[in-house]
């Protein structure tokens, strides 16, 4: 029961914060900051070097409180900061995220697991944990866009798996599914804001 209304609360959450991302994203369409490299440079420069320090942190939460979908994350680093920048703290925030997840998880075991995502999930992702392959399924779920990475870093938590293999298994892993999918987003994006001009 307890879970269940963590699970309302978090939903409600998601949708407050979506909702507040629209909203940036009708204002930066109004005040130009999401086209205009000049225009976003000096909307940027009143945060100075918290800019992207308070990004890492907010993309590091986003994973350990899967609230948002990852995607919108994404994109807004590479809208805010560019394709390279937005690349980096993407990458940063997500790894920073991903490894405190799974400290959580060795911590907590299947108690946070259950208290933050659905039985959907659970369901279909715990008979992983008992494949003896369980850390080549994990790296290829890593590197392709193709699962829900926050889920999967708190259930390898549950696991045998040491630290150290699933900090490498992230960091060498995760450019890839960030990249394809951050730059895809990026040009449905682009797409958009030259449609809407």
């Amino acid at each position: 029961m307890e879970s269940k209304n963590k699970r309302k609360k978090m939903d409600v959450l998601a949708v407050l914060i979506t909702v507040a991302f629209i909203f940036f994203i009708v204002y930066g369409m109004y005040t130009k900051i999401l086209y205009s490299e000049s225009a976003l440079n000096a909307y940027l420069e009143k945060f100075g070097i918290w800019a992207p320090i308070i990004f890492v942190v907010f993309q590091a939460i986003q994973v350990v409180f899967p609230i948002l979908p990852g995607g919108i994350g994404m994109l807004g680093g590479l809208v805010i900061f560019g394709p390279q920048m937005g690349f980096i703290y993407n990458y940063v925030g997500i790894c920073i995220g991903s490894v405190l997840a799974f400290l959580i998880a060795k911590r907590y075991g299947m108690r946070i697991i259950k208290s933050l995502f659905i039985p959907r999930l659970h369901g279909k992702y715990m008979k992983w944990t008992e494949n003896k392959n369980f850390s080549v399924l994990f790296t290829l779920a890593i590197i392709f866009p193709i699962a829900p990475d926050d889920f999967l870093c708190y259930l390898a938590g549950t696991t045998k798996m040491r630290l150290l293999k699933f900090t490498l298994i992230i960091l060498l892993g995760k450019p890839f599914g960030i990249a394809a999918y951050s730059f895809g987003l990026n040009a449905v994006f682009q797409w958009l804001v030259q449609l809407l001009n």
